[in-house]
C-alpha cells in the first residue's frame, strides 16, 4: 500500500470514508482521469484551492515574471494551443540569438508525472516552476530574490500575498503549480469507447488500438489502464532521436567532468542552453545507461502538440510513426525495445487515427485544425525508410503479432458496462 494511502487508513479513515473520497473525486474529475491516481499524485497540502489557482493563473500568464517583461509561462505553454507553442524550440528572453534546446511539453496532466521536464531533473511541479524563471535564456531572472522583489512591488500581488505573509519564491512556485494541477487531459472519444460507447471512435481508430497493443509495440512504453491512463511508463529511453546529430560517447565523457552532482540549476542550464542537451537523463544521473534517454511523454492530446520529441525534430505523427517503423536510429545506447515494426502505410494511418481519438473534447476543434495541417504534408516523409521497416535491409528483429480484432482482451483491457471482454 502506498505510504499516503496507508497513512489515511492508520489515521482512522474507514474504508467507507475512502470510498466516499474516491466517489467525490470521480464526480469532479473528467472521464479518463483516475481518482486513484489523483489521490496519489496530489499531496493534500498542495491541493489547488480557488484563491491559490486564481493567483497561479495570473502568475502563469504574467510576462512581468521575466527579466524583460516579454516572456511568461504561457509564452511556451499557451492554454489556447493545448499548453504548447507549436514551435520546434521555444522563444525566451534571449531569442532570436539563442533559444532553449528542448521542445516545450504540454502542461496537461503534468501533475501526474513522476518527475518533470524531458530528463526528469525536477522532482515536483513546484521545483519545475522555479527553474525557467531563473534560466538565463528562458525568463532570465538573476536570482529568487530578484523575482520576489519584483512581485512584491506589484500592487495586485502585494495584496494577494499579504493575506498570509509577504510573498516568497516558494509561494510563487506553489501558486503556479496549483493552477497546473487543474489542467487535466481526459474526456476523449477513446474514454467514451472504453466506457462502452462502441461508436465513440471510428473503425480506423479501433484498428489502430489493436495495432497499438500488438504489431506497433506502442504499449511497451505507452501502456494504458483505467488506473494509470496516461499512456506513459514514466521512464526514460534512448529511441535514436538525438543520434541524428550527436557523438554520444565523446559528449558523455565531457559532460561527466562538467556536471556537478545535485546542482539542479547547473543541470537546467546545461540541458537548456548547451550541446549537452542531447545527453538527456544522463545529465541528471551520470549513469551510462541514461545517455540519450528522454522521458516517455503521455499521448493524450498528442494530435495537437506538434512538433514532437524532445528537440521538436519530428513535424507530424506520420514522421513519428516512420521513425519507430524503422526501429529508430542505431546508436550504442539505443533502447533494446527499439525494433523495426513492418507497418504498412494503411496501418500507420490507423495508428494516427487512434492517437487522434485521445483528444480531450474541449480541444476537438484545435485538434481537427492541427491534423488537417499534418495530413496536408503526409507526402513529406524525411524519416521514412521502407526497406528497413519491412526487413529488406538491416537486421532489426522479428515483428510483433497482429491482434485478433474479434478478441479485444488479446490486446487491451476494455471494460464496458461492468463486463470485461475476455
Amino acid at each position: 500500500m502506498p505510504n499516503r494511502r496507508k497513512a489515511l487508513v492508520l489515521g482512522g479513515a474507514t474504508l467507507a470514508g475512502l470510498a466516499c473520497l474516491a466517489a467525490a473525486l470521480e464526480e469532479r474529475l473528467p472521464r479518463g482521469v483516475s481518482a486513484v491516481l489523483y489521490e496519489l499524485a496530489v499531496p493534500p497540502a498542495a491541493a489547488p484551492t480557488p484563491d491559490r489557482v486564481a493567483l497561479g493563473d495570473k502568475l502563469f500568464n504574467d510576462k512581468r515574471l521575466s527579466v524583460n517583461d516579454q516572456v511568461s509561462c504561457a509564452t511556451c505553454h499557451d492554454p489556447a494551443r493545448g499548453f504548447v507553442d507549436h514551435k520546434t524550440v521555444p522563444d525566451g528572453v534571449a531569442a532570436p540569438a539563442q533559444r532553449p534546446q528542448r521542445n516545450s511539453p504540454t502542461v496537461l496532466n503534468a501533475m501526474f508525472n513522476a518527475t518533470q521536464f524531458w530528463d526528469g531533473r525536477a522532482p515536483s511541479l513546484e521545483e519545475q516552476a522555479k527553474l525557467p524563471i531563473l534560466n538565463p535564456i528562458e525568463m532570465g531572472q538573476k536570482s529568487p530574490d530578484d523575482v520576489v522583489a519584483k512581485v512584491r512591488a506589484l500592487p495586485e500581488y502585494r495584496e494577494a500575498f499579504s493575506r498570509g505573509h509577504e510573498a516568497t519564491y516558494d509561494d510563487i512556485a506553489a501558486a503556479i503549480a496549483a493552477v497546473e494541477r487543474t489542467q487535466y487531459a481526459g474526456d476523449a472519444p477513446f474514454d467514451r469507447f472504453v466506457a462502452g460507447d462502441e461508436k465513440a471512435i471510428g473503425a480506423a481508430a479501433r484498428r489502430g488500438w489493436g495495432l497499438f497493443n500488438g504489431k506497433g509495440r506502442c504499449s511497451d512504453c505507452h501502456a494504458f489502464s483505467t488506473v494509470s491512463p496516461l499512456f506513459s511508463d514514466q521512464k526514460f529511453h534512448n529511441i535514436g532521436i538525438a543520434a541524428h546529430k550527436t557523438d554520444f560517447i565523446e559528449l558523455a565523457r565531457k559532460a561527466a567532468s562538467t556536471v556537478r552532482a545535485g546542482d539542479l540549476k547547473q543541470v537546467d542550464e546545461l540541458a537548456i542552453q548547451t550541446h549537452f542537451s542531447e545527453l538527456g537523463r544522463f545529465l541528471v544521473t551520470k549513469q551510462a545507461n541514461d545517455i540519450g534517454a528522454f522521458k516517455t511523454p503521455g499521448l493524450r492530446n498528442v494530435a495537437l502538440t506538434a512538433p514532437y520529441m524532445h528537440d521538436g525534430s519530428l513535424a507530424t505523427l506520420w514522421d513519428v510513426m516512420d521513425h519507430y517503423n524503422k526501429g529508430g536510429v542505431p546508436n550504442p545506447n539505443l533502447d533494446g525495445g527499439m525494433q523495426r515494426l513492418g507497418l504498412t502505410e494503411a496501418e500507420i494511418d490507423d495508428l494516427v487515427a487512434f492517437m487522434e481519438s485521445l483528444t480531450s473534447s474541449k480541444f476537438a476543434a484545435l485538434a481537427k485544425q492541427e491534423m488537417a495541417r499534418q495530413r496536408a504534408r503526409k507526402s513529406v516523409r524525411p524519416e521514412r525508410e521502407t526497406a528497413v521497416a519491412m526487413g529488406k535491409q538491416g537486421h532489426l528483429g522479428d515483428l510483433a503479432p497482429t491482434p485478433d480484432p474479434a478478441r479485444p482482451a488479446a490486446f487491451g483491457v476494455l471494460v464496458r458496462g461492468g463486463t470485461s471482454y475476455e
